[in-house]
C-alpha cells in the first residue's frame, strides 16, 4: 500500500515522501479500512514542521482526518463496506489502515466521502464551541472572528441551522458576500469601529468564538453582554489576550480554551456518536457545506502540500486515494 511518511520536521513538501509499506494482518478488535479521502489541514501542515500540540515519534505519516469503507473486520461493531471517519489523530494519508474499532465512528453511506472526510474536526469544533459553553435559544447572538475560517464557516452554517443570530468579523469587505451567502446574519470588518457597528446592530452576543487573538479578542470582549463566554480555540495573530479587570469584575466575563482532541479523548463514545450523526445529516440535507479547492491523488502528495499552504485559496486542499 502507498504511504505519505517524514523522517524528520520541516517544510511538508519537503520533508513528505511516498513508500510501498506491506499489508499486515488484521487482529482481533480491529478493523481494515481503505482511504476513499482526506483533507490536509493546518493542523497536518504543523503536525509536520514539529510544532503541533504534541510531535509524533519520527518515522511517522501524516493524516489528521479522512474518510473510508471498510474491507475487513474482526470487531461487531464494523462490517464490510462500512463507510467511517477517524478519531484517531495522525498517521491517516495510507491506502489502507488498521486501526482498533474504538478509533472508528460509522458515518451514513450516503454521505459524500470528500465531504465526510472533512466531518472530523472543523464542524465538530464548531457545533461543540456553539453547545457546551453557554445555551444559546433562538434568536440570541454569538459573535466570532476569523469567520471565513473553515471552523467559522462551518460555524454559522450550523447557527443559521438553530435560529442563532451570528456576527461574523473578518478582515476583508471581499468576504462579506460570500458568507452571507453561506447564511451569515451579519459581517463586519475587525477594526476600531468593531464596537460601533455592534451597538449599531442592536445585539449584545452572550458567546463569542476566538481564533485570533490579541486586539481582535478585546474588540469581541467590549461587545459581550454581562456574564458572557469568551471561547478561544485559535491564535492566528499569535498575540496574547489582554483584559481589563473591569471587565472580569463588573462584566463578570469567563474566558475558556478548547482543543477538540482533548474533548474527543475524554467524551463518551455515544456522546461523540451522537454530535457525528447530528453533523453528517445535516451535510445530507444540504445545510452544511465545506468548500473544496483541488483534489490531488496521494501520489501527488507534495504538489498538493505545497497548495495547501498558499493563500486566497477556495477551499480544502483533498487527497484521494486508490486507482
Amino acid at each position: 500500500m502507498l504511504t505519505a511518511t517524514f523522517q524528520s520536521f520541516g517544510a511538508p513538501e519537503s520533508v513528505v515522501s511516498l513508500e510501498e509499506q506491506a499489508s499486515l494482518p488484521l487482529t482481533p478488535g480491529h478493523v481494515r479500512v481503505r482511504l476513499l479521502a482526506a483533507p490536509i489541514n493546518p493542523a497536518d501542515i504543523n503536525y509536520i514542521q514539529g510544532v503541533y500540540g504534541v510531535n509524533p515519534e519520527l518515522p511517522a505519516s501524516p493524516g489528521m482526518e479522512g474518510c473510508g469503507e471498510v474491507i475487513e473486520s474482526t470487531s461487531p461493531m464494523f462490517s464490510i463496506d462500512d463507510k467511517v471517519i477517524f478519531l484517531k489523530r495522525g498517521g491517516l494519508w495510507k491506502e489502507e489502515i488498521i486501526t482498533a474499532a474504538k478509533d472508528l465512528i460509522a458515518v451514513p453511506a450516503e454521505l459524500d466521502p470528500l465531504q465526510a472526510c472533512m466531518l472530523g474536526i472543523n464542524p465538530l469544533t464548531a457545533l461543540l464551541m456553539l453547545e457546551h459553553f453557554r445555551l444559546l435559544t433562538r434568536g440570541q447572538c454569538v459573535i466570532q472572528n476569523a469567520a471565513n475560517s473553515n471552523v467559522g464557516r462551518c460555524l454559522l452554517q450550523i447557527a443559521k441551522k438553530k435560529g442563532i443570530v451570528t456576527i461574523n468579523v473578518v478582515r476583508r469587505s471581499e468576504l462579506f458576500r460570500e458568507l452571507e451567502v453561506l447564511g451569515a446574519d451579519h459581517v463586519l470588518l475587525d477594526d476600531s469601529n468593531l464596537k460601533q457597528q455592534v451597538r449599531a446592530l442592536g445585539l449584545a452576543p452572550s458567546l463569542a468564538i476566538n481564533c485570533v487573538g490579541g486586539a481582535s479578542a478585546l474588540r469581541q470582549i467590549s461587545v459581550l453582554a454581562e456574564d458572557g463566554v469568551q471561547v478561544t480555540y485559535g491564535a492566528m495573530s499569535k498575540k496574547a489576550i489582554k483584559v481589563s479587570n473591569g471587565a472580569m469584575i463588573f462584566k463578570r466575563l469567563r474566558l475558556e480554551g478548547f482543543w477538540v482532541t482533548k474533548w474527543l479523548e475524554s467524551a463518551e463514545r455515544s456522546i461523540v456518536q451522537e454530535a457525528y450523526q447530528k453533523l453528517a445529516h445535516m451535510v445530507i440535507a444540504g445545510e452544511l457545506t465545506q468548500a473544496i479547492d483541488t483534489i490531488y491523488h496521494l501520489s501527488d502528495v507534495q504538489e498538493a502540500l505545497s497548495h495547501a499552504q498558499q493563500e486566497q485559496r477556495r477551499g480544502k486542499i483533498l487527497l484521494r486515494f486508490g486507482s
